[in-house]
């Protein structure tokens, strides 16, 4: 998962400016189609493996209760025997207790484990289908521009990238390239605060859940109802 998340990374915090540079001097969206596709398929890696972590999630938490369960069984049994006066059944019973509860601490950080895989994952989609949304969005504009170009020849030999296009006297083309940057700035800080948000609601979701488990262990303990 560590080198999936890796490559997500390298193509979230690929420069779209490069991108779209490199398009229009060789005067092709090979390179743009390229980066879509590669995010197409990496958005389908991430989604086979949040599916798989996240199953795995579910799996443990099952086997986390039942042992939960099966320590409260022990627990009362041992409180059980030690009132009949069978210390060596009590013994034994409390050895059992003692196991499940160390299996129970295991399940715990694999869980605590597997959660923070499975966040990381879905956060990474998040942000990688962000890119796409905007890198497509852009794929259209520089179509336009491209055709634009090739009609006026002069601008076609001049093209050096964004920069040299806004500078080349050409109105039409300028007023183009400039959109084209304005819009991936624009796209790209949306994307960005709409994956800040996502994490401070996972920050928050995750407090209350440690939050309400502390509540329901502290009513067990009282003998309070739900």
């Amino acid at each position: 998962m560590a080198s999936l998340l890796e490559k997500v990374a390298t193509l979230i915090s690929a420069n779209l400016h490069s991108l779209v540079d490199q398009a229009l001097k060789s005067n092709s969206l090979a390179v743009i189609d390229q980066y879509i596709r590669q995010v197409e398929d990496h958005l389908n890696d991430l989604e086979d493996a949040a599916a798989t972590v996240g199953g795995e999630v579910k799996s443990l938490k099952r086997k986390l209760d039942e042992q939960e369960k099966r320590a409260a069984e022990l627990d009362r049994a041992v409180d059980a025997f030690l009132l009949e006066g069978n210390e060596a059944t009590a013994t034994a019973t409390q050895s059992k207790l003692n196991s499940t509860q160390r299996l129970i601490e295991t399940y715990r950080e694999q869980l605590a484990r597997l959660e923070s895989e499975y966040q990381k994952l879905l956060d990474a989609k998040v942000k990688l289908e962000a890119r796409l949304g905007i890198m497509k969005q852009q794929r259209e504009e520089l179509q336009a521009l491209m055709e634009l170009a090739q009609s006026k020849e002069t601008a076609v030999k001049a093209m050096r990238g964004l920069d040299d296009l806004m500078g080349s006297g050409d109105a039409d083309i300028g007023r183009l390239a400039q959109s084209i940057y304005a819009r991936l700035d624009k796209a790209t800080t949306a994307a960005e605060m709409r994956a800040a948000s996502l994490d401070e609601q996972i920050d928050q979701i995750l407090d209350r859940s440690a939050i309400d488990a502390q509540l329901a262990e502290r009513k067990k303990k009282l003998g309070l109802s739900g």
